[in-house]
């Protein structure tokens, strides 16, 4: 599974002129599920989320997570995180799970944040978002469970 991490001050997605989720400090999650991530992948990627300790201490330090500042989250799929773009000018989508099983591990995943005692919010699996944020930092982290950058 690959999540692109955006430390927020505020973040919104819109579907059809309508505001379907909605947070104020904390993270938004860009979340893609490739055909080959596993339980192992989810329970990781999620732990990995929440404990991320990309928050600044008293100090300055990026010392806190999202859970240690009362943070929230807003999940959003994007199945693009898995385009390949080595050949030729289209990105290629062989590696992004199928509808079906990204559903799926999509909507675990914002379970098993809940699970945790965070405040998730998200988009709607499928749809054309619109996806609007202020960075705070800016501090913005890739996550792959399956390699490490």
């Amino acid at each position: 599974m690959r999540a692109v991490v955006q430390r927020v001050r505020e973040s919104k997605v819109v579907v059809d002129g309508t505001v379907v989720g909605s947070i104020d400090k904390g993270l938004l999650v860009l979340l893609g599920v490739g055909k080959e991530d596993s339980e192992e992948d989810l329970k990781w990627l999620a732990d990995k989320v929440v404990n991320l300790r990309i928050f600044e201490d008293d100090e300055g330090k990026m010392n806190k997570s999202v859970k240690d500042v009362g943070g929230k989250i807003l999940v959003v799929s994007q199945f693009t995180l898995y385009g390949d773009c080595r050949r030729g000018r289209r990105p290629s989508f062989t590696q992004a799970a199928s509808p079906e099983k990204g559903r799926a591990f999509y909507e675990k995943f914002i379970e098993i944040l809940k699970k945790e005692g965070i405040e998730v919010e998200n988009g709607v699996f499928g749809a054309k978002m619109e996806v609007h944020l202020i960075n705070d930092g800016p501090v913005t982290i890739l996550l792959d469970s399956k390699k490490v950058f």
